[in-house]
C-alpha cells in the first residue's frame, strides 16, 4: 500500500474517526483505523463494535492499493503537530510496520494485521429518507440536552427517533427525557408512511451533531432492524440501536397550564449565571419570584452565601414563587430561537411547559425543585 495526501484531508476525517474510539479498550485492534486504498480511494474505518465511523477519500494520489490498520489516536495526533498544506506519503512496508513521511519528518508506525479488524455488512434495504441538514442538526440539539445517565433505565439514554403528524403534516420527531425535564423537536419529513421509531444512543447523538457541525452535505437516514445509519457526503455513520421501549411521553406534557410568563431569552441566561455564581453546588436550586411585570431570581447556599436579581418581565396571573434546577433553566433557555421565552405555569409543583415563538414544532418541559 502506497498513497500520497493532503495533511489538512485526512486530519480532517480522522478527527471525527479517532472520536469514536473507547479509551479503554480490551481488545487493541478497536483501538486502530483501518486504513483502506481501493478502487483509487482511500476507505478509513473505526469502531467500538456499537458504532462505526466510515470515510471515503478520492482526492489523493494512489501508487499502490492495499490496508493496514494502525494506531488512531498516534495517527491522528502525529498529522494534527504537522505544519498546515503539507503532502504526507504512506509507504506500507511490511504487515506490521507502516512508514508515513512528510517534507523533513519521517516515521514508522506499528500496525496490526486487517484479517483482525471487525468485519461489517451493510443489511440497509429500506429506501430511507433524505434530512435537511441544519433542521436535523436544530432538532439533535434541542432534544439531546434532556439524555438521561442513569443505566438502569438504559432506554432513556438517548433520543426517541418517530414520526408524528400535526394538521395532516408528517414530521420526523425527536423526545428525551430524564424524568426531570424532557426536551421534543421535530422537523417537517415527506414518505414517513413506513418509518420505524428507534432510539438513538448517547454517544452516537454527539458523534452525529459533530459530523454535521462540520459538514454542508445533505444526510440520508436507512434503517435496519438493529441498525441505523447516517450517510453526510462521502461519510457514514452506522449505529446500534438503543433496545428498549420508549415511555408514552405525552403523558407529563402539561395541557391546561394558564398562567404565562414572558421574559427575554438572553437577559434571563445571564440573570441565572450571574445569582447561581454565589454556590458551589449547582444542584441547589434557583428560586423565581413571579409578579406583574418582573421575576425575581434569588440563590441561597448554605455554604457560600446569597445572590439575588430583579428582571424585567411580562406575567399574568397572581405572584407565584417556584424553584428549579440552575443548569436544567440555563440548557432549555439556550436553545430558544425567538427573543422571548415563553413560560406556562400551572402552580409550584406542576411540571413548567416552555415554548419557542420561532419555533412552533419545539417544547420542553421541566419540573420544578422543592428548596
Amino acid at each position: 500500500m502506497q498513497f500520497q495526501i493532503k495533511r489538512d484531508i485526512l486530519l480532517k476525517s480522522l478527527a471525527a474517526a479517532h472520536n469514536i474510539i473507547e479509551k479503554k479498550n480490551t481488545l487493541p485492534i478497536l483501538s486502530n483505523v483501518l486504513l483502506e486504498i481501493k478502487n483509487k480511494k482511500l476507505n478509513i474505518v473505526t469502531t467500538d463494535l456499537d458504532l462505526i465511523f466510515h470515510d471515503e477519500i478520492s482526492d489523493l494520489k494512489v501508487d499502490q492499493e492495499g490496508s493496514t490498520t494502525t494506531s488512531a489516536m498516534v495517527l491522528y495526533d502525529l498529522l494534527r503537530k504537522l505544519p498546515s498544506n503539507l503532502n504526507v506519503i504512506f509507504d506500507l512496508q511490511s504487515e506490521n510496520k507502516l512508514n508515513i513521511s512528510a517534507e523533513n519528518s519521517k516515521f514508522n508506525l506499528l500496525c496490526l494485521p486487517v484479517d483482525n479488524f471487525p468485519n461489517f455488512t451493510d443489511d440497509f434495504k429500506s429506501n430511507g429518507i433524505n434530512l435537511d441538514r441544519k433542521k436535523f442538526l436544530s432538532l439533535l440539539n434541542k432534544t439531546k440536552i434532556s439524555m438521561s445517565n442513569d443505566e438502569t433505565r438504559h432506554y432513556l439514554n438517548g433520543i426517541y427517533i418517530h414520526s408524528t403528524v400535526s394538521n395532516k403534516k408528517s414530521y420526523l420527531t425527536g423526545v428525551a427525557t430524564d424524568s426531570h425535564r424532557l426536551s421534543s423537536s421535530s422537523i417537517p419529513v415527506e414518505n414517513l408512511d413506513n418509518f420505524k421509531s428507534f432510539i438513538l444512543p448517547k454517544k452516537t447523538v454527539f458523534q452525529l451533531c459533530n459530523l454535521l457541525q462540520e459538514n454542508e452535505k445533505k444526510v440520508f437516514l436507512n434503517t435496519s432492524d438493529t441498525k441505523i445509519q447516517f450517510k453526510i457526503g462521502n461519510s457514514k455513520i452506522i449505529s446500534k440501536i438503543i433496545d428498549g421501549k420508549f415511555p408514552d411521553y405525552h403523558k407529563v406534557v402539561p395541557k391546561n397550564n394558564n398562567k404565562t410568563l414572558l421574559v427575554n431569552a438572553k437577559d434571563f441566561i445571564h440573570s441565572i449565571e450571574r445569582v447561581t455564581t454565589v454556590s458551589i453546588d449547582r444542584k441547589e436550586g434557583v428560586k423565581l419570584t413571579l409578579g406583574k411585570d418582573y421575576i425575581q431570581l434569588f440563590v441561597n447556599s448554605s455554604s457560600s452565601g446569597e445572590g439575588k436579581e430583579v428582571l424585567k418581565a411580562n406575567y399574568n396571573s397572581e405572584d407565584l414563587t417556584i424553584s428549579f434546577n440552575s443548569r436544567y433553566l440555563l440548557d432549555i433557555a439556550s436553545e430558544i430561537e425567538d427573543e422571548k421565552l415563553v413560560m406556562n405555569l400551572n402552580d409550584s409543583v406542576s411540571p413548567v411547559l416552555i415554548q419557542d415563538k420561532l419555533d412552533k414544532q419545539s417544547y420542553f418541559v421541566i419540573m420544578p425543585m422543592k428548596i
